[in-house]
C-alpha cells in the first residue's frame, strides 16, 4: 500500500468527525440557534483537541483570586408537564454522537485496548471530537451545559459502554473531574482548574479517586485521612483502581478530614504522590494504578465541597457505573440474539430451546429494569430531588443482575464464549465490576 493511501489515526478521527457532523446537522435542534451556537463551540474544541500532540501531564495551574465572587452553577433542570422518557432533542443529538463514536471507533478498538491497557490513539483523537469535557460544565464557565443534566451523563455513558465498558471508563474519567469542579467547586477553584477542560489549549487528563484497596472499602469511611497543618492539609493513604493515573494532570481524591469524609483536590507532581501499577481483571483499557500519598501536602482552600457533596459524588459515581451497565449488558444482548437464531444444535436453532428463549428473556427484562432506574433516578438528580433510594436501587440491580448477564453471555456461547475471539468474556470481566467500583465516574 502506497504511502498516500495509509490512514492515520488523526484521518480516522477527522472521517468520524464529519460523520458526526452529518448526522448532528440535520437535526431540527441544530434550527435553535443557542443549541447551534453549543454545537459549533464542541465542533471547535474537538478540533483543536484533535489536532493536538503535547503532553499534558505536566501540566500546572496558576491559582485565580476570585476576590470571593460566587461560583457558577448549572440551573436546576425544568419540570416537564407529563412523565417522559424520551430524550430532548439535543440529548438525543448527544446520545447519537456517542452512539457513532462507540459503535465505528470504540468497539473495534476494545480488543486490543484491553490486551494493551492504554487507550488507542486513534479512539483519543476521535473521542476528542464529542467534547466530552464539556457536557457537565455549565455555559458561563466555558461548556455547554445550560442546565444540570445528570440524564445527559447517563445516556452518553451507557452508549459509549455499549462500545467497551473499559474505553468508556478511560475517556469519562476526566469529564468526571470537570464536572465535580463545576458541581461542588467555589469560583477560585472554578477559575483556577475548569480552563484546561474547555478552553483553547490541550484538555488535561485527570482522574476521580475514591476506591481503596481494602476489603469491604465503605467510601463514606475512607482509610485516607487528611490532617490539617496550619493552612494546609497533610494527606496520607492509598487510592486503587485509579483511570490513567500515569497520564494525569490532576486529581480528586477522597479523605476523612476531621472525622468527615470530604473531596480534596490534588495536581499531579506534588511531594508525596507516587503512582503504582494496578491491573484489574476489568476495565483494563483504563489502565488502573493506585496512587500513594505519603504526607503529601496541599493548601487547605483544596477542599472541594462539603461533606454532603461527597456524599452526592459517590451516589452520583454509582448511578454512573449503573448506567455503564446498561450499555455494557445491551452489547451482550444485541450479540446473543441473533447468535442463537443462527446457531443450529440438533437440526434446529438452540434459541428454539426453552431453557435459551427464556435465558435470553431474563436478560432483556432485567436489562430494561434497570435503564428505567437509572433513568429515574437521574431525572431526579435534575430536578433537584433526593435520589438517594433510586440510586441505591440502581446500584443493587447492577451489581446483581450485571454479572449474571455477563455470565449467560458466556454460557450462551458455550466453548466460544470463553476464548477471546468474542467479546463475551470481556463484557462478563467489565460487567463484574460495575456493582462494586467507587469514583473514576460521574454523572
Amino acid at each position: 500500500m502506497s504511502d498516500q493511501l495509509k490512514s492515520t489515526p488523526l484521518d480516522k478521527a477527522t472521517a468520524v468527525a464529519l460523520r458526526l457532523v452529518t448526522k448532528a446537522g440535520g437535526l431540527p435542534v441544530l434550527q435553535d440557534a443557542a443549541m447551534r451556537k453549543r454545537v459549533e463551540k464542541v465542533l471547535f474544541v474537538s478540533t483543536r483537541q484533535g489536532l493536538r500532540t503535547e503532553s499534558v501531564a505536566r501540566k500546572t495551574f496558576a491559582k485565580i483570586n476570585t476576590n470571593g465572587s460566587k461560583p457558577a452553577r448549572a440551573k436546576v433542570a425544568k419540570p416537564r408537564a407529563v412523565f417522559d422518557l424520551n430524550p430532548t432533542e439535543d440529548q438525543q443529538m448527544i446520545q447519537e454522537a456517542a452512539g457513532e463514536l462507540a459503535a465505528t471507533v470504540l468497539r473495534p478498538a476494545a480488543q486490543q485496548a484491553d490486551t494493551d491497557r492504554q487507550i488507542p490513539e486513534n479512539v483519543k483523537d476521535a473521542a476528542g471530537e464529542l467534547g466530552l469535557t464539556l457536557l457537565g460544565v455549565p455555559d458561563e464557565l466555558g461548556g455547554i451545559a445550560e442546565e444540570r443534566s445528570a440524564v445527559t451523563g447517563v445516556l452518553v455513558t451507557e452508549a459509549l459502554a455499549k462500545g467497551d465498558v473499559g474505553l468508556a471508563a478511560a475517556l469519562l474519567a476526566p469529564s468526571a473531574v470537570a464536572s465535580a469542579i463545576a458541581l461542588y467547586g467555589d469560583a477560585g477553584q472554578q477559575a483556577t482548574y475548569l480552563p484546561a477542560f474547555t478552553e483553547d489549549e490541550e484538555t488535561a487528563h485527570a482522574a476521580l479517586a475514591i476506591q481503596e484497596p481494602q476489603p469491604l472499602f465503605d467510601p463514606l469511611e475512607p482509610k485516607t485521612k487528611a490532617t490539617k497543618v496550619g493552612s494546609d492539609l497533610k494527606i496520607d493513604g492509598v487510592k486503587a483502581l485509579v483511570a490513567n493515573p500515569e497520564e494525569a494532570a490532576l486529581f480528586i481524591v477522597s479523605a476523612l478530614v476531621e472525622g468527615e469524609p470530604r473531596l480534596v483536590i490534588i495536581e499531579a507532581g506534588t511531594a508525596g504522590l507516587s503512582i503504582e501499577d494496578d491491573p484489574a481483571m476489568g476495565i483494563r483499557a483504563a489502565r488502573t494504578g493506585r496512587l500513594i500519598l505519603d504526607g503529601v501536602t496541599v493548601p487547605a482552600a483544596n477542599l472541594l465541597g462539603s461533606t454532603e457533596d461527597h456524599l452526592d459524588a459517590v451516589r452520583r459515581g454509582r448511578l454512573a457505573w449503573a448506567a455503564a451497565a446498561v450499555g455494557g449488558a445491551q452489547a451482550a444482548l444485541d450479540q446473543l440474539i441473533p447468535y442463537v437464531k443462527e446457531r443450529q444444535a440438533f437440526g434446529e436453532p438452540i434459541a428454539y430451546r426453552q431453557a435459551v428463549a427464556f435465558t435470553i428473556a431474563d436478560i432483556s427484562i432485567e436489562l430494561e429494569g434497570l435503564r428505567l432506574v437509572v433513568l429515574r433516578a437521574a431525572a431526579r438528580l435534575d430536578a433537584g430531588k433526593d435520589a438517594s433510594h433510586q440510586i441505591a436501587h440502581a446500584r443493587q440491580l447492577a451489581a446483581t443482575y450485571a454479572t449474571q448477564i455477563g455470565s449467560h453471555a458466556v454460557q450462551l456461547l458455550g466453548g466460544h464464549g470463553y476464548v477471546k475471539e468474542y467479546p463475551n468474556e470481556r463484557w462478563y470481566r467489565d460487567l463484574r465490576g460495575v456493582g462494586v467500583l467507587e469514583g473514576t465516574l460521574l454523572v
